[in-house]
């Protein structure tokens, strides 16, 4: 695993050698496997900037994510390549966060889904390949005849993103095919509200419950992204309860944040999302992100950056605190952190799609550094408590925005480069200006 911040010392931390103090000891530090499940639906992303006039002649809400019929989609895409208006990655925002988690970690991620077979060149499939971190884990895909997913991100002139989603067969993945052999060295398992909105018949939401449990049954955290308002705004209460009951951290954007709790400002809405989850990520466009969780009383560590306004007063008084699960707590209390973007933003953004993936897998690189750690020197005073990620909450936010504004500099979803990595000691500042 590559550590997030990385150390002078070749010895600090034991990733490929033998740590030297336990080997004087005659003692070898305890080898090791972590990596983060995630369950999607595969698909590849369509990106195309259109007018208004072509989401009308689509019945295409703008805005909205709509499912439509092959043919449908087999004709929208055919203009849009006639035009030279696409460009096509693979997609799906987990698929998205696991390859960006992996090449960030340069640790082992697993996939589980669905695959066209046979996979023929030029199709989706080959290309949901081609694009793919070698470090993703796909031996435990399931086979199915016929196409995975399109989902074509259509950009008006105003920036608004609409969806077009062609869902083929990825919604096809059974039960059975979520292996329980995946989950005992798991450091997280992340999934989406989309999995949930599958048609009738279709066995994706069983086959989430199933990896739901056997997670649940591991010990392992469950991550949610909410997806789109949309779905959410559906059916607000089922998501309230469905996270209360399964789910320890909730990603999402101030639109979901409010879709969820009814609280337009973003740290309202992390505020009141904290009431079904342990851990909260919103990112929040050009305002930047939040981050909210629980700490002891206890072990709570003041900032030494200045105190911010906000509908919580000076809410990120204690953002130097590392997050637990507030069942943890033997006195709990909220914690908040937050960032603007790195540099003000990209001076152009072409496309938002996948800042908000790349975000979380910053978080998800963090969680799977405190558990592989936890694991490797169990005696740390970094464990005294059972703390959800390796690092402050102040310095994760500084991690999921460098990560964010890779991939709105990139215009695609998933990060093609490995960020610099900072030194032991080095300036927060002069680290995040590089």
């Amino acid at each position: 695993m590559r550590f997030p911040g990385r150390r002078k010392h070749k010895h600090y931390f034991p990733v490929h050698e033998r740590d030297p103090l336990l080997h004087h000891a005659g003692l070898d530090a305890p080898e090791v496997e972590i990596h983060v499940v995630g369950v999607d639906q595969t698909l590849v992303d369509i990106d195309a900037r259109v007018s208004d006039d072509l989401l009308a002649r689509y019945e295409l809400p703008k805005g909205a994510s709509t499912l439509i019929a092959s043919e449908r989609a087999a004709t929208l895409y055919d203009e849009l390549f006639a035009a030279g208006q696409i460009s096509e990655f693979a997609g799906g925002t987990v698929g998205n966060t696991l390859h960006n988690y992996s090449l960030l970690a340069d640790d082992a991620s697993i996939l589980l889904g669905v695959m066209s077979d046979p996979i023929r060149f030029g199709t989706s499939g080959y290309r949901y390949l081609a694009s793919t971190s070698s470090r993703v884990s796909l031996d435990h895909l399931q086979p199915v005849d016929g196409p995975i997913g399109r989902c074509f991100a259509l950009i008006t002139p105003d920036g608004e993103r609409t969806f077009a989603i062609s869902a083929g067969r990825m919604n096809d993945l059974c039960p059975e095919s979520v292996p329980a052999s995946v989950f005992p060295h798991a450091a997280a398992l992340v999934i989406s509200a989309y999995l949930m909105r599958a048609s009738a018949g279709e066995p994706m939401p069983e086959a989430t419950r199933r990896a739901i449990t056997l997670a649940r049954d591991n010990g392992v955290p469950v991550v949610l992204t909410l997806g789109t308002r949309f779905i959410i705004a559906e059916r607000p209460e089922f998501w309230r309860t469905f996270i209360s009951e399964w789910v320890d951290v909730v990603a999402m954007n101030e639109e979901e944040g409010e879709a969820l709790t009814g609280a337009a400002d973003p740290l309202l809405a992390c505020e009141r999302t904290l009431d079904f989850a342990d851990l909260v990520l919103c990112t929040a466009g050009p305002v930047g992100l939040y981050l909210a969780g629980y700490t002891d009383d206890d072990v709570k560590r003041e900032t030494r950056y200045p105190l911010l306004p906000g509908a919580i007063p000076e809410f990120n008084r204690y953002e130097f605190s590392r997050p637990m699960a507030k069942r943890a707590c033997a006195d709990p209390i909220k914690v908040f952190a937050h960032i603007a973007p790195y540099h003000g933003g990209p001076v152009r953004i072409t496309s938002a799609n996948g800042a908000g993936d790349g975000a979380l897998s910053a978080l998800l690189h963090d969680i799977s550094a405190n558990r592989y750690h936890r694991q490797r020197v169990p005696a740390s005073a970094k464990h005294a408590r059972e703390f959800l990620t390796y690092s402050s909450m102040s310095q994760v936010c500084r991690y999921a925005n460098r990560v964010s504004y890779e991939v709105l500099v990139q215009s695609s979803p998933r990060l093609t480069r490995v960020l610099p990595e900072r030194e032991e000691g080095l300036d927060d500042e002069k680290y995040w200006a590089m």
